[in-house]
């Protein structure tokens, strides 16, 4: 079984990270969609919202499941048997950033292979940081997030 891990904060998930995980889900059998800690970002969703999030946007793609992970991402693979880390390029910083990760990442689980997905044309220009900078100015982010997102950010944090 072809288990793939696609690690990221997700605050909030994106088109273009919904776009790199339909087009996975051809390559892999089971993807999880790991919901990480990262310190050096500032965050707008609690983990509890982004799994929520995360679970509605994939509620209908049974090869895919929402998960919290905290730690490195080679032990969190090793735990659920994954031998891919799936990450998607928008641009050729993401491929530089991507590039040492994959790396280190491979110096620490040589086992564990590092697949990378281009974004596809009109969604590399889509971030969570760019949503939320949209969404904290009261503009229309429904083109680059998933309608659950969108339906959640103005239902929980517009009351």
């Amino acid at each position: 079984m072809k288990i793939a891990v696609f690690p990221g904060s997700f605050d909030p998930i994106t088109r273009a990270h919904v776009d790199i995980v339909e087009r996975a889900v051809a390559l892999f059998d089971k993807i999880y969609v790991a919901i990480g800690v990262n310190h050096a970002k500032a965050g707008l969703l609690s983990h509890d919202d982004r799994l929520a999030v995360a679970e509605a946007v994939f509620a209908g793609v049974p090869q895919v499941e929402a998960v919290h992970f905290s730690g490195l991402t080679v032990d969190f693979c090793r735990s659920v048997g994954a031998k891919y880390i799936l990450r998607g390029i928008r641009n050729t910083n993401d491929l530089e950033f991507e590039k040492a990760i994959a790396h280190n990442n491979e110096t620490l689980a040589p086992d564990i292979e590092s697949v990378f997905l281009i974004s596809r044309i009109g969604l590399s220009h889509i971030s969570s940081t760019i949503i939320r900078e949209v969404f904290a100015n009261r503009g229309d982010i429904s083109g680059m997030a998933p309608p659950a997102v969108v339906s959640f950010l103005k239902n929980k944090l517009t009351d």
